[in-house]
């Protein structure tokens, strides 16, 4: 039974909200529609049937799988009310965690697209099928491409298909295949087997020259390199361990990296923690020197072999850490003149603690999360940093996630 409904906004997930709260999937503000109310679901929910009067902000989905696929989740609304949705994300978070704070317009940094994909394979009528989830649902959704991903990922689901036969397509274990486009090549590491006899591995090697890969791994262990698969880092060429962290797209990379340089200002010694392979480290060593902390050995190798083979940089040392069980105290951090922090989207509160305590005079915080950023922002605050600056950066284009850098001062504080 379908009941028509008055949409009022959009919901923090990109979904239509009415004024009494029940949530609309593919629903926009101003529209009235016919929706059928799911049973039993918090915050109540209603499955979108017909839109009655659209709105004039309504635009047609690019993406034949849109509605079905996961994956996006906004891609039928109109450019200029989609970049401000995005950017009330960010102001509304800090509003609930009581930070006043100046933002920025959305920065758009979408680039060619997407450089990596995660593809999860299960076995199909006529064989093994790749795609992602649909929404809310352990159903899959096969694509025959991703069109927010860079050309060179278009044929990406192919290569997991085939992939996965040498591990059984799909039949026994789901497998998750991630593919990484480099200037290398293509770099696949595939996830979800387990250990695999001396066979499939030997057919995974043959398959990397069939299929023209750089880099095929298992689980992370590399089966074979044809080339390096590099990502350029400014003026440094990093090769990440495979599956480790990477920024959605080039442009999101290169944008976060020159709002954390313009952050940081003059500061001598920058401290960057979560560093990862050192995307932000390499950019920051063209004029300041960098102490690198990460808890992944292999982003450190990375890093450490981008900066030897690159010239003309200050030092970049690196150190492994857990900073989720052992931040580092006021005194370490007070060495530095500012600290950049980069943590996953969990956020970094043991850490923004300690930040708070210390006397470092500028702070850059960079966030995929505008919850856990808004909380870590809190915690600074409360230890008298000001946030004076915020630029909402967009790399997940059609997805609720929205990047954030902000520029937290110490009054009073200059180095």
């Amino acid at each position: 039974m379908s009941d028509v409904m008055e949409i009022a906004r959009l919901g923090l997930r990109g979904d239509g909200v009415t004024p009494d709260g029940v949530v609309v999937p593919g629903a926009l503000p101003g529209e009235t529609v016919r929706a059928a109310p799911e049973e039993g679901t918090r915050p109540p929910r209603a499955r979108l049937d017909a839109v009655l009067t659209p709105s004039a902000d309504r635009i047609a989905p690019f993406c034949p799988s849109f509605g079905t696929c996961g994956g996006c989740a906004i891609q039928h609304l109109a450019p200029a009310p989609y970049a401000a949705w995005k950017r009330d994300l960010v102001v509304g978070a800090l509003a609930r965690a009581g930070i006043e704070a100046p933002v920025a317009p959305l920065v758009d940094a979408h680039g060619t697209g997407r450089r990596r994909i995660t593809l999860h394979v299960r076995a199909g009528e006529g064989g093994p099928q790749a795609g992602f989830m649909a929404a809310r649902s352990h159903a899959l959704v096969a694509i025959d491409h991703c069109p927010v991903t860079e050309p060179a990922l278009h044929r990406a689901p192919e290569i997991a298909r085939a992939v996965s036969r040498p591990l059984g397509g799909g039949g026994g274990k789901p497998l998750d295949v991630q593919v990484t486009a480099t200037t290398g090549g293509l770099d696949v590491d595939i996830r979800g087997h387990g250990p695999a006899s001396e066979r499939a591995r030997q057919a995974l090697v043959l398959l990397a020259g069939d299929l023209d890969l750089a880099r095929i791994s298992l689980h992370g262990e590399v089966l074979i390199v044809r080339r390096p698969p590099e990502i350029p880092a400014g003026r440094s060429r990093l090769v990440p361990p495979s599956g480790g962290f990477l920024q959605a797209t080039a442009v999101g990379e290169a944008t976060l990296a020159r709002l954390v340089v313009e952050g940081v200002g003059k500061a001598k010694r920058v401290l960057d923690l979560f560093s990862g392979a050192g995307a932000f480290s390499l950019a920051l060593a063209e004029a300041h020197t960098v102490h690198a902390v990460e808890g992944e050995a292999g982003a450190l190798t990375a890093l450490d072999r981008a900066f030897r083979e690159t010239p003309g940089l200050r030092t970049v040392t690196t150190e492994r850490r857990d900073l989720f069980r052992r931040p580092l105290l006021a005194p370490e951090l007070d060495r530095h003149d500012a600290v950049v922090f980069d943590p996953p989207r969990a956020g970094a509160e043991a850490q923004s603690a300690r930040i708070a305590e210390s006397k470092v005079p500028v702070v850059v915080g960079v966030s995929c999360d505008a919850g856990s950023f808004a909380r870590d922002a809190a915690l600074l605050a409360q230890g008298g940093y000001r946030l004076e600056a915020v630029t909402p950066v967009d790399q997940f284009r059609h997805s609720p996630h929205v990047e954030i850098v902000g520029v937290f001062r110490r009054p009073g504080k200059k180095r």
